[in-house]
């Protein structure tokens, strides 16, 4: 049942936000569209309120939590439903610095610090994974889909449209989380594209990195 949805507070220092409302949690479950056969990858779990349904979905969760306090309060869930404590594994450590496994979906809550930094090594990661449905704050999300000439066009724009179909799947509010956030949320979908692009991309990167020091000039 609900009972895991307000056990355990919140560490703000973390960029902590459960997101408690089981309306939100199922419609991201939804629009990652999981299969039976499916491998995913889970960042950042909380208390477990999505790991449970997307146990139910899948065929086995790979979820990587830096709080050691979440890693027990999602095992100590999950042991509740035995018939799918097998398909969960869980790696406790920092998402950024732990080499992500092979999966087929990718979905994320994670601390806003990382977003920037999750996005880029999602990007990098070989071998390709389905789509990632990844919740933002709203100002990254919409940077993520910005077009050539809008004031949130930057670099992350450019380099997540050349490597990657974003769409804009649903806002959340913030009175959805506890503690709420200070702004409100937007839910996407990552489809890389597949072929990618034939381009070198740390020298693209440089160069686009260079473009957006010097924004107001013209490049010959």
């Amino acid at each position: 049942g609900g009972g895991g949805f307000n056990l355990i507070a919140p560490n703000t220092s973390l960029g902590q936000h459960f997101l408690k409302n089981p309306a939100v949690v199922t419609g991201i479950v939804a629009k990652a569209s999981i299969k039976p056969t499916d491998v995913v990858l889970e960042i950042g779990p909380g208390t477990g309120n999505m790991t449970l349904p997307l146990l139910k979905a899948a065929k086995s969760v790979i979820a990587i939590e830096f709080d050691s306090r979440m890693v027990r309060e999602v095992l100590k869930r999950v042991e509740q439903t035995p018939e799918l404590g097998h398909k969960l594994q869980i790696i406790q450590g920092d998402a950024m610095k732990t080499p992500f496994p092979f999966f087929d979906v990718c979905v994320a809550n994670i601390p806003y610090q990382i977003s920037s930094a999750l996005v880029f090594k999602l990007l990098a990661h070989r071998p390709m994974f389905r789509c990632a449905v990844i919740m933002f704050q709203e100002e990254f999300a919409l940077r993520l889909t910005a077009r050539p000439g809008e004031s949130l066009y930057c670099r992350l724009s450019v380099n997540c449209q050349l490597l990657a179909k974003v769409d804009q799947l649903m806002k959340v509010g913030r009175n959805n989380f506890r503690p709420p956030p200070k702004v409100e949320s937007r839910v996407v979908r990552i489809e890389l594209r597949n072929p990618p692009p034939p381009v070198n991309f740390i020298e693209w990167d440089g160069m686009i990195r260079l473009l957006f020091n010097r924004k107001n000039k013209t490049l010959r």
